[in-house]
């Protein structure tokens, strides 16, 4: 697989695409649940590549599978889920690119020993995400 593998805690991701117009990650397994959150930066497209996922955009829940996709537009509150945990792996396209750039900071704390809820808070301020 080509690209940048980032890793930190249970997570690894692999940057397939980094431009500052357009950011294309894939989730590789095992995969973690995402809470909700908003982007104020970016909109996001999810493409199943493999398994079934369910992602939540504001009040509605969308079930994709392999080769369907959905699309978070910024400021709605969304989240991810596995529907066997663990399983699948997900593409994830952003506009505009840059998300990335909140992995890096998460792998690059990882490799410095201090990945916890403050390098969580500061790399999602950093990158215009908040938690819910």
């Amino acid at each position: 697989m080509d690209g940048e593998r980032l890793r930190f805690g249970d997570v690894t991701i692999l940057v397939r695409v980094s431009t500052p117009d357009i950011c294309v990650l894939e989730e590789l397994p095992p995969m973690v649940d995402t809470p909700a959150h908003v982007h104020t930066r970016e909109d996001e497209l999810f493409l199943s590549l493999e398994g079934d996922h369910v992602v939540e955009i504001g009040a509605e829940e969308h079930r994709i599978g392999p080769g369907e996709s959905v699309f978070a537009p910024r400021g709605l509150p969304h989240s991810q889920r596995r529907v066997v945990p663990g399983e699948g792996r997900l593409l994830i396209v952003t506009a505009p690119g840059g998300l990335d750039g909140f992995f890096r900071e998460l792998a690059a704390a990882e490799a410095a020993g201090t990945l916890g809820p403050e390098a969580y808070a500061a790399a999602s301020e950093r990158h215009g995400i908040s938690w819910l």
